[in-house]
């Protein structure tokens, strides 16, 4: 895996690196390889992992049917937060 880094910008070519990392599951990797997996547990997990997968699919198509509501959206923290409303200006006589 290669970053490229501009202008010696160090700290934002290491957090490029870490997003790469994070979407190709080498993060998820590491942690299962430090320790030994018995293939009974391996089993169990794989299985569960598959039923979280069918469910999560499960649950896209029956929000695209209508059977049931979206879920709501959180907010996302790039936006700027919510201002509250001005106070009215005093009316001139």
């Amino acid at each position: 895996m290669q970053v490229l880094v501009r202008d010696n910008n160090v700290d934002q070519a290491l957090k490029v690196l870490k997003r790469k990392m994070q979407r190709e599951g080498i993060f998820r990797e590491m942690r299962a390889r430090r320790a030994y997996e018995k293939p009974s547990e391996r089993r169990n997990r794989e299985a569960g992992e598959a039923v979280r997968r069918a469910r999560k699919v499960a649950r896209k198509q029956a929000v695209r049917e209508g059977l049931i509501a979206a879920p709501k959206k959180k907010p996302s923290s790039r936006q700027a937060p919510a201002r509250a409303p001005a106070a009215p200006a005093p009316a001139a006589d």
